[in-house]
């Protein structure tokens, strides 16, 4: 089996074009056409964790975290990065990461904490905007169904628990051939009259080139109509954090209890305790404090985050219970999606979880 293949299946659960602006997700170091012999599954790429690698010959290394941020003019090893780099290289190590497209995806990091905290009804907190679009073609009478079917294999259509959306209207097509067309149908030169559907669907913007080259391929007429509108509806499958709810209410001090001991928290921070019931959860692995206003807006009785910053903590007592669990803490299961992933699809690979905790926080 080669790198790609792993590759190909991560970046089809949490494709490259779902990162945030500042991320550098996907191949950071390596050469995709060697075959794999194993792969280690981590949450940071550390010098311990590449020596890990090499101990239990794995020669690929897949982390939620990319180990390359910022644009390098020089290797000399000055520090842990370019030292991780040159060990990577000189071993023959590829390393992978996924970190904000698998933020942002349907069953990524905030949905596997949900799990691990038992919550139900997930929905995501807050959904990503301006990324879809809607097409519309044209297409004769017989041909509609393979058309259709081209699309909906190339990501179109899919809405919430849905796929294979569409709406469809039967029409009249005109159209003339000149000299130099091969018509599918019609006479040359002569002005044609075409029965024809026009079929409306919606997809990813990032899925454009490859849903345009579907349709050409699929569709019969040698001069294919069809335009892309922007849409500005919210994309209810792709976002940052969950909100979900608890199958019973719990104290705060008893959900803050369990919180604390589900992800062995060294130091669990919350605001004021004020006596309310937990019952609606919204969370976000690693840095979410960006979205406590979203988790009050829909009335979630506790925010779960990783990182928080003093200020943060000011003026919401009467409005929600905040939990600061740490950076580390939130997303050490990101390692079991990695596993799922690939266990599903490549049942007989070697795959193992790093034993070595990264957590570079030390608790007194």
């Amino acid at each position: 089996m080669k790198i790609k293949e792993i590759v190909s299946a991560l970046e089809r659960f949490a494709p490259l074009p779902l990162q945030d602006g500042y991320d550098n997700a996907g191949m950071q170091i390596g050469l995709t056409d060697a075959e794999a012999t194993g792969a280690l599954l981590c949450l940071d790429v550390t010098e311990a964790v590449l020596d890990e690698a090499i101990a239990s010959e794995c020669n690929l290394v897949i982390s939620h975290h990319p180990l390359i941020f910022k644009g390098y003019k020089s290797i000399t090893g000055r520090d842990y990065i370019e030292r991780c780099m040159l060990k990577a290289i000189k071993n023959d190590i590829a390393i992978y990461s996924a970190h904000t497209n698998l933020d942002n995806v349907q069953g990524g990091v905030s949905f596997k904490i949900a799990e691990k905290i038992g919550l139900k009804n997930i929905q995501i907190l807050s959904e990503k905007e301006n990324s879809l679009l809607k097409l519309v073609t044209f297409v004769p009478f017989i041909q509609a169904d393979v058309v259709r079917a081209a699309l909906f294999s190339a990501g179109c259509g899919c809405i919430g628990n849905y796929d294979s959306c569409s709406f469809n209207m039967e029409g009249e097509g005109t159209f003339r051939a000149n000299e130099s067309a091969t018509p599918f149908c019609g006479t040359i030169g002569q002005l044609h009259h075409e029965g024809e559907v026009r079929i409306e669907t919606i997809l990813p913007i990032f899925k454009k080139e490859e849903v345009a080259k579907a349709l050409i391929a699929a569709h019969p007429y040698e001069e294919p109509v069809y335009d892309f509108y922007p849409l500005m509806n919210a994309w209810q499958q792709s976002g940052a954090g969950v909100v979900g709810e608890l199958d019973s209410s719990e104290t705060e001090l008893n959900f803050l209890k369990r919180i604390k001991k589900t992800f062995e928290v060294g130091c669990l921070k919350h605001n004021r305790l004020s006596g309310r019931e937990i019952h609606k959860v919204a969370l976000c692995g690693g840095s979410g404090a960006f979205l406590l206003k979203n988790a009050i807006a829909c009335k979630a009785d506790v925010f779960i985050t990783g990182e928080m910053k003093y200020h943060d903590y000011f003026g919401y007592e009467s409005d929600i219970l905040i939990a600061e669990i740490g950076h580390y803490e939130s997303e050490q299961y990101t390692k079991e999606i990695f596993y799922s992933i690939i266990r599903d699809l490549f049942p007989n690979f070697t795959l193992r979880f790093s034993k070595i905790n990264t957590n570079p926080i030390k608790y007194l």
